[in-house]
């Protein structure tokens, strides 16, 4: 049997690039990609950050005044070790009502918040994104630290959900 004919019998069954199809669906794949950038990101700075984070909740947390921002630090604490494949979202744009962290008191929280420990935690995000530009392979990883300097000057009311697709 020639080849030329061998070619011609598998790109007549499977399409030239038949062969490289992977065999699962588009979710799994999602799946597979975002654990292999999450196991990336948390070996490469993502420890630290998530682990920033859960100190400023317990830091919080000793203050008993500061349970609610403790909360907030812990949640986002995790959504640091890992964010690929997840989004924080306000719970005002998730559930549609307004309780204490989405309404007046959760903006009041928020200022409290930026004054004394969101800022400090977003200039770490800022600079780890500027260090992760500095490649290319950097960029994805760069783009979640810039989302997760933004969540740090306005925790409280976020809610952290799978992404959509």
């Amino acid at each position: 049997m020639k080849l030329r004919h061998l070619f011609s019998i598998v790109t007549d069954c499977y399409g030239f690039w038949g062969l490289f199809r992977p065999s699962f669906s588009k979710e799994a794949f999602f799946l597979l990609i975002s654990f292999l950038l999450n196991v990336v990101w948390f070996v490469l700075g993502g420890l630290v950050m998530g682990l920033g984070w859960w100190l400023a909740g317990i830091i919080a947390a000793v203050t008993i005044v500061g349970i609610p921002w403790a909360r907030a630090c812990f949640v986002i604490g995790n959504y640091s070790f890992s964010p690929f494949g997840k989004e924080a979202v306000s719970r005002h744009e998730l559930t549609g009502e307004l309780d204490f962290g989405t309404g007046p008191l959760g903006l009041i929280g928020n200022i409290i918040w930026f004054l004394i420990a969101g800022w400090w935690l977003a200039i770490g995000h800022l600079t780890s994104a500027l260090a992760c530009f500095i490649s290319i392979i950097g960029i994805p990883f760069g783009i979640q630290h810039i989302k997760l300097a933004i969540i740090a000057l306005a925790p409280i009311g976020m809610q952290v959900v799978p992404v959509r697709r």
